[in-house]
């Protein structure tokens, strides 16, 4: 059996970690996670709402991320809060996001020891490193 470790990154929540002068949700936070993450051996999912796409300071890079399906998009008109946390449900994994989802805490009681916060400085991403310590996986045959 092969221990798999997912994240799922709460891709909107990520973006606004550290915003453009003027505000705008970054692509680059999305690809500085996915790569901390991965150094640290997970598998990332990154999840956004459909109006990223209209918020992103480099909607190109965002194009090709979900085009590459790096970067998945919920339906419209849906809250990709729901997504996110359905998704670490089904793979027992990791929800990487500064949000408390307090709307969903009766759904998903283990918000908070499967939640990773973080923060993102001049572009270097620091993870709550006890959250990710103390994270388990899901064995897969392999």
């Amino acid at each position: 059996m092969v221990l798999r470790r997912v994240a799922v990154v709460d891709g909107s929540n990520v973006a606004h970690e550290e915003e453009t002068p003027h505000g705008r949700p970054k692509v680059s936070n999305l690809v500085a996670v996915r790569h901390a993450l991965e150094a640290k051996g997970y598998q990332v999912v990154i999840i956004v709402d459909a109006a990223f796409r209209h918020e992103a300071d480099d909607p190109e890079q965002l194009e090709l991320l979900l085009k590459d399906q790096v970067v998945r998009q919920a339906p419209a008109g849906t809250d990709a809060d729901y997504f996110v946390l359905e998704t670490a449900e089904q793979e027992h994994g990791l929800v990487v996001s500064n949000d408390l989802f307090q709307r969903y805490r009766r759904e998903y009681p283990w918000i908070d020891e499967r939640r990773v916060p973080l923060m993102i400085i001049d572009g270097r991403v620091e993870l709550y490193e006890r959250q990710l310590r103390g994270s388990g996986g899901r064995e897969d045959g392999a």
